[in-house]
């Protein structure tokens, strides 16, 4: 599946060719043995902290780290020897990793690039498959633990992960790369840097392809990168950047298992007998559909970013930073319409060794015979949203323009000030299209309100990104099902920061304020001119039901300070405080979802209006140490988060009439989690050719109360249980779940002769909980009763230990060039674990079995085996 086509690849070869043409006469403008980050990559209006200056938790992976130890991980995963950073592969599939920060997730933890923001703008969450080409291009990524350095009001309740790649103005090198690992998987990259020309021109590109299958069965995936910069400094006082790069690729992906279906694999066949061992590669998702790999679940995407950076040095007191962006994202996941006499695609009979049986499915779809299917379909060729099997995309394509912009003034030697703006456009499309008919010859759609009964699909798409950023997101709207709205989000923001520094202090306080507007378009809602459906009223919780919501403005700010002192040349102290009122995202303030069997994307319209803002106020104290062979970094934080959103469903309840309800919902408010915990950094040179590096992080995230909600019908109209309007939730004192909250690594490099690196990792991790559904189980009936649900806590997984291992030699040829290689294994000791316990089943007299204390009907994703890499590079 080619992603790259001629034009493209044209384009950027004359570009690359034309930049080369202006540094003809090139002059290496960087000191490579230098450590300070502004001088090696771009910065721009990024806030890197400084050691030893910004009083913050901080940690910085630089390029060479990137480079020696990444392999084929996934991306977040080069932050695992840092505090309070748990990354794991997630589902296992190319891309889809995931990290949290001191227990927040992506939503609540800001991904910046050169200091943009690039945290999706409707859910707040990170998707590190559109990023996955960046750690080819980064120049150092660093990770500020907390509210961090950042004068922006974005969501660092976690910390804040700024990504920094590499300028144009890099020194002259070319880079071809040949990298090879388990399962198939190759990579392929050329990049080269021109160096500054005498008239101030400067180039670097670089295109990469990568594919291959990932651990787990039925993953294939093949990803392309592409980067071009181009800069351009006319005199000391401009200097322009300008940056286009994407990552457009596809995979396939799984979903978790029970334990017990893992199991029940462990010998390769699935027929209910359970093994000791888990099946760690086994797949759900997939099959073969006439001979070929084929997934019901396919992740496709592109997601090109253009930037102009402007530096503007206005005197030798005053600066201005200025960048414009814009991003196209393009592309979805694919997913299952119907079942088949009843039953969905994961619970229609499989083969023997696990697989979904697609080959049949195509079968039963156009009328014959398969016998363990059931009744044969009585509607052949035509698919329906309960009749037949059809594979659609839930597209999730965007255009995104911001403008960021920092004006920074020295006014002595010891003060100085800053004050910027933050706007930003956002539009989401969320059609759903169909990837594959699987046989039918059509797709009978009836969700649309306004085109009763039904319509006609007969076009399909493929679930691959387009090779042309620019691609429309829709392309023909008359063939759109499943679903079929936008979200459009507006931002402004002001910030600004007051610093002071002299020798041995370094003090600030800064603070932001920012407007969004959150609006939803709905195209299948009634649009006041077609008949309303029998039953479907168009107005609920006494608000008015439109195509198109009004925009709903919330105003947010934050407020932080902090001050480091060097008590001397070797140590130093540190304290940082700070506020934030974090305005809710998009499904937070549309947050109603039934099926269409009952109001359908009607209710999604309505505003919900028991929401305010999220509460965040956080504190932290850090020592730091350093010395010629030694450095150590010690802080404790605080993190008290409140009025949290939350929305519990299912409630039952009483009907006037006497029946039993069993769709209520709560919108719980006053939500609140307090993260606490220690966090130590160490770094031991004793001897030139030996080097250690070590972290410990012990965290408590609890439940700090116990929530309330307003009780409302399938209608939204207010409703009693129990005698009361209102109900309350037992979750004071359970354990925040979905990351470890005790980890620890311990690394050593060897340098045994020159240019050789022998290097290895050990790490641990404990106190992982699982998730849980917040669901009526948890409701408060009697006074002074813990309910079922509540009455276990938390479910805690096992604990684990990790071994990676690499080495890395480096041939110096002629003229300067070289030859690198580079190996690493990861997991070397082939340990079973855990990595993410999607569920909180206790063992009771209800279990069928039991694994390492867990009940095996929980849901979990188990960490790869062991897994290596390899690469080849020529540098010159």
């Amino acid at each position: 599946m080619k992603l790259i086509n001629k034009s493209m690849l044209t384009a950027i070869i004359t570009l690359s060719t034309a930049s080369v043409y202006y540094a003809q006469q090139t002059k290496d403008t960087v000191d490579t043995r230098s450590k300070d980050i502004e001088q090696v990559v771009l910065t721009g209006v990024a806030d890197i902290a400084k050691e030893r200056k910004t009083p913050v938790a901080v940690s910085t992976i630089k390029e060479a780290q990137i480079v020696q130890r990444l392999g084929n991980q996934e991306f977040p995963e080069i932050l695992s020897t840092t505090p309070s950073i748990y990354a794991t592969k997630g589902g296992g599939g190319f891309g889809d990793g995931r990290m949290n920060v001191r227990g927040f997730d992506t939503s609540n933890t800001a991904v910046m690039i050169n200091g943009v923001p690039v945290n999706d703008m409707e859910g707040g969450t990170v998707y590190w498959s559109n990023w996955a080409g960046l750690s080819d291009v980064t120049s150092a990524m660093q990770i500020q633990r907390g509210l961090g350095a950042s004068k922006l009001a974005i969501a660092s309740v976690g910390g804040t992960v700024n990504i920094i790649t590499r300028a144009a103005d890099k020194k002259r090198e070319g880079n071809v790369t040949l990298g090879v690992g388990n399962d198939g998987y190759l990579k392929t990259l050329f990049s080269y840097n021109t160096g500054k020309s005498a008239k101030g021109w400067s180039t670097s590109f670089l295109m990469s392809r990568t594919a291959g299958a990932m651990y787990i069965d039925g993953s294939d995936f093949e990803a392309y990168n592409y980067y071009f910069a181009l800069g351009f400094q006319p005199n000391k006082k401009h200097d322009f950047q300008f940056t286009f790069t994407g990552a457009p690729q596809w995979h396939n992906q799984t979903f978790n298992n029970t334990i017990a279906t893992d199991l029940d694999m462990g010998d390769g066949r699935l027929d209910g007998v359970l093994s000791d061992k888990p099946n760690r590669r086994y797949n759900s998702n997939w099959g073969y559909l006439d001979g070929r790999q084929y997934s019901q679940s396919v992740n496709y995407y592109s997601k090109p970013v253009a930037s102009i950076n402007w530096d503007w040095n206005i005197s030798e007191k005053s600066k201005l930073s200025t960048v414009g962006y814009a991003s196209w994202g393009r592309g979805g996941g694919t997913g299952i319409l119907g079942s088949i006499n009843g039953k969905g695609i994961n619970a229609l009979p499989k083969t023997a060794d696990g697989l979904i049986r697609f080959d049949d499915i195509y079968a039963w779809n156009t009328g014959q015979t398969v016998a363990d299917f059931g009744a044969n379909n009585k509607t052949p060729f035509v698919g329906t949203s309960s009749n037949g099997i059809t594979r659609r995309a839930s597209v999730n394509s965007h255009d995104w323009y911001g403008i960021l912009s920092n004006f920074q003034h020295k006014v002595n030697d010891n003060w100085n000030f800053s004050v910027g703006i933050d706007a930003r456009y956002y539009y989401g499309y969320h059609p759903g299209l169909v990837t594959d008919f699987l046989g039918n010859k059509e797709y009978r759609e009836a969700g649309n309100y306004n085109q009763s009964p039904y319509y006609t699909v007969t076009q399909s798409y493929n679930p691959a990104p387009s090779a042309n950023p620019f691609a429309a997101a829709v392309k023909d709207k008359s063939q759109i099902v499943y679903r079929n709205y936008d979200g459009k989000v507006l931002w402004g923001g002001v910030f600004g920061q007051l610093e002071y520094t002299n020798d041995k202090i370094s003090a600030f306080v800064q603070g932001s304020a920012s407007e969004q507007s959150n609006q939803r378009i709905d195209k299948w809602v009634w649009d006041r001119t077609s008949a309303v459906p029998t039953g479907i009223s168009t107005t609920q919780q006494g608000q008015v039901v439109n195509q198109k919501t009004d925009q709903k403005f919330r105003f947010g700010y934050n407020a932080k300070a902090g001050v480091n002192y060097n008590i001397n040349e070797q140590h130093n102290v540190f304290v940082n405080l700070g506020i934030y009122s974090k305005q809710p995202n998009q499904n937070a303030i549309f947050p109603y979802n039934l099926p269409t069997k009952t109001f359908g994307s009607l209710y999604q319209q309505i505003e919900n209006k028991d929401l305010r803002n999220e509460k965040i106020s956080s504190a932290e104290i850090g020592y730091g140490f350093k010395s010629g062979k030694f450095r150590a970094n010690l802080n404790a934080y605080y993190t008290d988060w409140k009025d949290r959103f939350v929305r519990v469903t299912g409630i039952t309840y009483t009907n006037p009439d006497n029946t039993i309800g069993t769709n209520g919902t709560a919108s719980l408010t006053g939500v609140r989690e307090v993260h606490m915990g220690v966090e130590l950094e160490t770094f031991y040179k004793p001897i030139n050719w030996l080097e250690f590096n070590g972290m410990l992080s012990v965290g408590n995230w609890k439940y700090k109360n116990n929530p309330t909600g307003r009780i409302a019908d399938v209608n939204g109209d207010p409703i009693t249980t129990n005698g009361a309007e209102a109900v309350t939730l037992a979750l004071d004192g359970m354990k925040v779940g979905d990351a470890a909250q005790t980890t620890a690594a311990i690394g050593a490099t060897i340098k045994p002769v020159k240019n050789l690196d022998i290097f290895g990792t050990w790490r641990y991790y404990d106190n992982l909980y699982g998730t849980f559904s917040i669901n009526n189980s948890y409701i408060i009936t009697t006074p002074g009763v813990t309910p079922s649900g509540a009455q276990n806590g938390s479910l805690k997984a096992p604990s684990y230990n990790l071994t990676d291992v690499g080495a890395s030699y480096t041939f110096n040829l002629k003229n300067g060039s070289r030859l690198i290689i580079t190996g690493n294994i990861y997991n070397l000791f082939d340990t079973v674990y855990i990595s993410d316990l999607r569920s909180s089943i206790f063992v009771s007299d209800k279990t069928k079995g039991v694994y390492k204390g867990l009940d095996t009907a929980n849901s979990v994703y188990f960490g790869f085996g062991r897994t290596w890499a390899a690469s080849l590079s020529y540098r010159f």
